[in-house]
Parts: C-alpha cells; structure tokens; sequence
C-alpha cells in the first residue's frame, strides 16, 4: 500500500520583517502555483504570505534551499566526521575545493542554529569538565584553543576559541621570526582564555544555577569564574598531568579531545590539513558536536545511546537525515556575541585580514 505524502505547512513567514511576527497566531498565507526544478523534489508548491506580500514556496524551509548540488550535504557531513580533507571530497566528487569549503560552512551555521534549539536551557543535570584544545590556524606560529563544555554523559554543551601567543621551546631563528611576525600582524590578547571560558560558561550556564566543573590547574579558569554574576560554580582542580583513565575527574572532556583528533582533519597533530582559519575550524567543530552529542553512541564498543538521549535532550538518537530535515533561520534563534560572529563568518584571522564573511540575504 503507497503511503501518502504528508502535507507541508509552512511553519511561518520566512521574511524576518513580516508584521505577522508580532502576533503568530494571525498569520495567514495561500497557495500561488508551482514551479519546476532539476532537483527533487520536482514539483514545487509556491506560497505568498498575505501580511508582507513576500512570495516563498516550500523548499524556502529546506536546508538544500538554494543548492543545484543537493547531495554534496550529506557527502561533506561524513566526510567532515570521518577524518576526510576538503580536498579529498572535492576530488572523490569531481568538484572544485571551493565548492566543497561552502558546503562545510553551510553545515557548519547550521549545525550551530541546531544545537542551540536543542542544548538544555536550564541548569545543567550534571558535573561539567572544562578544557582547551590546542590546535592551529594558518601554521605553527598561531596557535588557539578549541575551548569544550562536556557534561559526565559526554554532552558537549558547547564550543568557542582563544587566539594564542605560540610558546614552548624557541630555536633563535624561530624566536626573531616570532618577533617580526607579532611586529607586522599584532600579537594576540594575553586575556583571550579569560574572556572566551567567561562567555561560554555565561552561554551554557544560566543565571541562578548552581553547577560542578572540573578542570586543571589553567591559572585563567578561576578568574572567569570570579566574573560570573548570579551563578554558584563549585571549581574542582585536577592536575592535567594524572593518568587520563575513566576514573580521572577530566575523563569526559578527554575523550572528547580524542575523539575530536581522531575524526578531524584539520586537528591531527602533523598534517598540512590544517585549517586556515579559526572560523572554517569553528564550523567544522560546530559539525562534530552535533555528531557526537545526537548521532554517534556514547560507547563506540557498546552502541548505547548518544549523549543527548542520556541528558534528555532528544528522545532518540537522529540521522543525518533528522539533522537535515528542515532549514533554521539565525533570525529565529538568539545569536548573541560570540555565537552571531561565528554564525555569520566573523572570527578574524591575523594573516587573512579581509577574510569572506558571510552577508548571503536569502540561502542563510
């Protein structure tokens, strides 16, 4: 028996200054006709919303909206998850590397506007683990931390970056081309730890809650925390160099980091995959919490449930095609500081100082 197709009502008007904004409930909407597409589907339903006039039709809310490759979505999700360079998937594809770099930060925006409709809004239920990970940017020389919020279930609540100062060991040559490198593009903000652990934790923790996080000894922690208002943090400090076994306190962001090694690209630690800029690392990174936390098992060995099934987040773990399902609007959704430079490509970086940020007014 063929199943019938369920019929699709368009949830809102996607004009952001439409007066039916201001009352929901009232808004109304008729049918205008179909058009034809190359693509599927291809017979698409057209709408005119009747309080701005503006015309949409139904693949206005799909995720592929705007896209004359649909399929490249998926084949860049995977890729991106399962360790894949850009220019791997361009080649097993027979497209250009630039095509496949849109589709990264497409996902990337979208994957961000997804899990902010679905990260717990109240207090976290759980102890949270704080940690950076170090990776790159455009070499060596410009280090920055991949900040991580993950809860004992092994729920990332949430990402955000610190520009960094490279330290270590220096060789002379390195140090004089240090010197002339900060001379000419500016050297990073000693405070950049203290202030980006300040908005996360203000992001993912909200005011009046009482929360457990653990962390090692990084001297910039305790001083975020004393500049949270209206928030009770119990710090507990354990040394990051004790054996990183599931008993360790810092266990859950741990395996995080190692997972998020193991499945990027851009993170391994000799590789010339690295990313070229902070924000094409961000919306990679936005991809993988939305992996780890709805899709991928909390136990690679056991198949259990994602964490966001344990945490209560979602009732059962989502495919990608659940991932995909309906397109998400940044006007609908609050991207405030951070999160709207992220959303909208707006993290600098120092050696591509007119980088492309993103000012598309409809494919959002």
């Amino acid at each position: 028996m063929a199943r019938r197709r369920t019929r699709f009502v368009p949830p809102h008007c996607p004009n952001p200054e439409c007066d039916s904004y201001d009352d929901p409930r009232a808004w109304r909407f008729k049918k205008k006709g179909f058009y034809e597409r190359k693509q599927g589907p291809r017979r698409v339903q057209r709408y005119l919303c009747q309080h701005c006039h503006r015309n949409f039709s139904s693949q206005t809310f799909a995720v592929d909206y705007w896209l004359r490759t649909p399929k490249l979505l998926k084949v860049a999700f995977w890729g991106i998850v399962n360790c894949s360079c850009l220019r791997q998937l361009a080649r097993a594809n027979g497209v250009r590397h630039a095509t496949l770099q849109r589709f990264a930060e497409r996902l990337g925006r979208h994957c961000l506007l997804l899990h902010e409709a679905l990260r717990p809004r109240g207090a976290p239920p759980e102890p949270l683990v704080l940690d950076g990970f170090r990776t790159l940017e455009s070499g060596h020389y410009w280090p920055f931390d991949l900040n991580l919020l993950v809860g004992v279930s092994n729920y990332v609540y949430g990402i955000n970056e610190a520009e960094l100062r490279r330290g270590g060991t220096h060789t002379p040559k390195q140090a004089a081309k240090r010197t002339r490198v900060e001379a000419l593009l500016g050297r990073p903000d000693p405070q950049a730890t203290r202030q980006s652990v300040q908005e996360l934790m203000e992001r993912c923790i909200p005011e009046g809650a009482e929360v457990e996080v653990h962390s090692d000894a990084h001297q910039a922690y305790p001083q975020a925390f004393r500049r949270l208002r209206n928030r009770r943090i119990h710090h507990r400090v354990t040394s990051s160099k004790a054996m990183r076994t599931p008993s360790n306190p810092l266990f859950p962001v741990n395996l995080a980091d190692d997972w998020l090694r193991h499945s990027s690209a851009n993170h391994k630690r000799r590789t010339i995959a690295f990313s070229k800029r902070r924000q094409g690392a961000m919306y990679r990174a936005a991809i993988w919490q939305v992996w780890r936390n709805y899709m991928q098992s909390s136990s690679e060995r056991k198949r259990d449930a994602p964490p966001g099934v344990k945490i209560g987040a979602i009732s059962q773990a989502m495919s990608l095609n659940d991932v995909l399902k309906a397109r998400r609007f940044p006007w609908r959704a609050e991207l405030n500081g951070w999160l709207g430079e992220c959303y909208f490509g707006r993290i600098p970086t120092r050696r591509i100082p007119n980088a492309r940020a993103h000012r598309l007014v409809y494919a959002v």
